[in-house]
């Protein structure tokens, strides 16, 4: 049975603990850690008293299989590597950290090095097979990623533009342009397009809007791509996490899924 530790333990942390401990990943929940003790030992006490880990080094010291980042962007820039050199599988969910070319570098040179795998679940979009697949012929790629302004609070956009998400009245494009751009300022809603510019064209090619809708009831991706295959149009309507209206619930059934694959038999073809 594959020993998990989890890296991050909010809402997606929770769930992902939860199919682990249901039995609905066949696995072991071995230890956790958040840079809040209060979240992880919450999370320990409700998901089988997994180990409480002081840092994420001692955490991927543990006898584990594969480490799930459920935490941030800035997490995986800091603490992927090791996990990798400690010879770690490591899943990735923040994968808006990947579009940093340097980044991304270091960790498939590390992935190479240390024989181990980054695991990159589907997050809350659809459609990447065929993007996958058409990616040498791509002209175009773009992604509409369309929120209630609630689930961008605490983006870096507001604090650059000195604005406040509650002041918007009606539907707000707040930003066009390449997707690379739009995981810097909204590090926390834009890694479908991260997802999206990785099995396609690139973080510099993809287009990506992000859109404010104070009506939107859902967390609304659409996604266009074009080239001499024809054409590629899909929109996910997803509901909301009730526990992180920022993230989609099928961010989080896509970790599940992914690391259900690993767990039996080891990651998908594309991870």
């Amino acid at each position: 049975m594959k020993r998990i530790g989890l890296l991050g333990c909010g809402a997606m942390g929770a769930r992902i603990a939860g199919a682990v401990t249901s039995g609905a990943v066949p696995a072991r929940l071995v230890a956790v850690y958040d840079t809040s003790r209060d979240a992880a030992e919450r999370l320990a006490a409700a998901h089988g008293d997994p180990e409480i880990a002081g840092n994420v080094h001692l955490l991927s010291s543990m006898p584990l299989d594969i480490i799930v980042e459920a935490a941030s962007q800035e997490a995986v820039r800091q603490s992927a590597l090791g996990i990798l050199q400690d010879r770690r599988d490591l899943l990735v969910m923040s994968t808006g950290a990947l579009l940093d070319d340097a980044v991304r570098d270091v960790l498939q040179d590390a992935c190479r090095d240390y024989n181990r795998r980054l695991v990159l679940p589907s997050g809350a979009i659809a459609g990447l097979d065929a993007v996958r697949a058409a990616r040498d012929g791509l002209e175009s790629v773009s992604i509409t990623t369309t929120k209630h302004p609630r689930s961008y609070r605490g983006a870096a956009y507001f604090a650059e533009n000195a604005a406040d998400p509650s002041s918007i009245t009606s539907r707000t494009v707040l930003y066009e342009g390449p997707a690379s751009e739009a995981v810097r300022l909204f590090p926390a809603n834009a890694n479908v397009a991260a997802l999206l510019s990785l099995a396609g064209i690139g973080g510099g090619r993809t287009l990506a809007r992000i859109v404010a809708d104070p009506g939107a009831d859902s967390n609304t991706h659409h996604i266009e791509a074009s080239g001499p295959f024809g054409g590629l149009d899909i929109t996910v309507r997803n509901r909301p996490d009730p526990q992180n209206p920022g993230t989609s619930l099928l961010a989080s059934l896509s970790a599940i899924e992914a690391l259900g694959a690993y767990c039996s038999g080891g990651p998908r073809p594309g991870a």
